[in-house]
């Protein structure tokens, strides 16, 4: 509170509350400690954020009643999606009657750069509207969210999403069923459905930056972009071979200690060799000391 400059929080979450995080919340006894804040008055609205799967979730609310809202991942590629359970996480809320926060509408900033097929299709029904908008009204118009939280790397960026929402429109029934044919045409093209939390590099031996690595193969096998092309995403990797002081994919070991921390379930350690056998080749001008 010191920090923040305030005497109390309007809405104040326990973080990560899922199986693979429990020494963080479970053994330090987090709940009582935030029900203490809130007698005291310092947390008006007591919520919990996840990544754990329904069932996961059915069981904390069940067992901690006193939470008020909670925030989950949902977004239109993980709605269906069985690692992540979107809408099953969704009917659980619903179940315990609890508002909805939002993370990850863009799924990681995956939903911002589409395949060249899904964004025709958005255009085709309204040149004018980004895959944003689309995004970020699909995940508005569920029953029970009263929180959107989107990523912004800049303030026009901001701008566009706080506009998106001046002046928000549900999707109508037509442009559902865009939605998804979008997902259908994206689930025939995604590489690795990484979402750049970074949870998974402080687990990593090799000191590997492994959203990133996943982020350019991505673009390379979706997008079809070239490491030495002048775009936002060839910019920013189309160095591979001069990642100062981090590991790259050939020095991943295997050791799947990054795999415990991971929300979406991936299975880093087979998919780290992919990503070394696309990249670490001399049509990238690759050479390793």
């Amino acid at each position: 509170m010191e920090r923040c400059g305030v005497d109390y929080f309007d809405y104040y979450m326990i973080h990560n509350v899922s199986s693979f995080s429990q020494a963080g919340w479970k053994y330090v006894d987090t709940f009582g400690f935030c029900k203490k804040m809130k007698e005291e008055g310092k947390i008006k609205k007591l919520g919990l954020s996840t990544h754990a799967n329904a069932e996961f979730l059915d069981n904390i609310l069940n067992e901690h009643p006193e939470m008020e809202f909670v925030q989950l991942q949902i977004n239109y590629l993980d709605w269906e999606n069985d690692g992540v359970e979107s809408r099953k996480c969704v009917e659980v809320a619903h179940k315990y009657d609890l508002p909805i926060s939002v993370m990850e509408p863009l799924k990681g900033g995956f939903l911002a750069d589409l395949p060249e097929e899904a964004e025709k299709k958005l255009k085709e029904y309204n040149p004018d509207e980004s895959p944003v908008s689309w995004a970020l009204r699909y995940v508005a118009g569920i029953d029970g969210v009263f929180m959107v939280l989107s990523g912004a790397s800049s303030l026009e960026q901001m701008e566009e999403n706080i506009g998106f929402m001046d002046d928000y429109k549900p999707l109508n029934d037509e442009e559902h069923k865009i939605i998804e044919d979008v997902t259908e045409i994206i689930n025939i093209n995604i590489a690795i459905p990484c979402t750049k939390c970074n949870y998974c590099i402080s687990s990593c031996p090799s000191n590997i930056r492994i959203p990133k690595l996943f982020d350019l193969y991505n673009n390379e096998k979706i997008q079809g972009l070239k490491v030495g092309e002048f775009t936002a995403v060839g910019n920013a990797y189309r160095n591979y071979s001069c990642l100062d002081g981090v590991g790259i994919a050939s020095d991943c070991t295997g050791c799947e200690s990054c795999m415990k921390d991971c929300p979406q379930q991936l299975d880093i350690a087979n998919l780290m060799p992919e990503v070394a056998k696309t990249f670490e080749t001399e049509v990238y001008g690759f050479t390793k000391d």
